[in-house]
């Protein structure tokens, strides 16, 4: 820790501490709401929001450890979460104009239905 002769030094590291647990309560909900949420897009908007909060979570150990290396991993990380989102969401779209399609094409073969 790069405070060591600070008096805040504790202070710092209690509040580094409690920002990463915090974090991780929210990564788990984020999660659950990854597993259960309703739609494909709360999925989404969850996955995305890990990502977000792994970021943070990087962002932090490198400050409380003074080890500038990780700022370099959470940046890559920020681009690879960003790179995930936007293919699951091309997926995702891919999907839904398929099942768009499939209903317009029944819909053709069998106008009683």
């Amino acid at each position: 820790m790069a405070w060591i002769n600070s008096p805040l030094a504790s202070l710092y590291e209690s509040f580094f501490t409690f920002v990463l647990i915090v974090l991780a309560v929210g990564v788990l909900l984020c999660l659950i709401k990854a597993i259960a949420g309703p739609r494909i897009a709360d999925r989404i908007v969850a996955i995305n929001m890990i990502g977000t909060m792994v970021i943070i979570a990087i962002a932090v150990l490198a400050v409380m450890l003074s080890q500038s290396y990780l700022a370099d991993v959470s940046l890559i990380y920020a681009m690879l979460s960003f790179l995930a989102v936007i293919v699951l969401t091309k997926v995702f779209m891919g999907v839904y104009a398929e099942k768009q399609r499939r209903k317009e094409q029944n819909k053709k073969e069998d106008p009683h239905a």
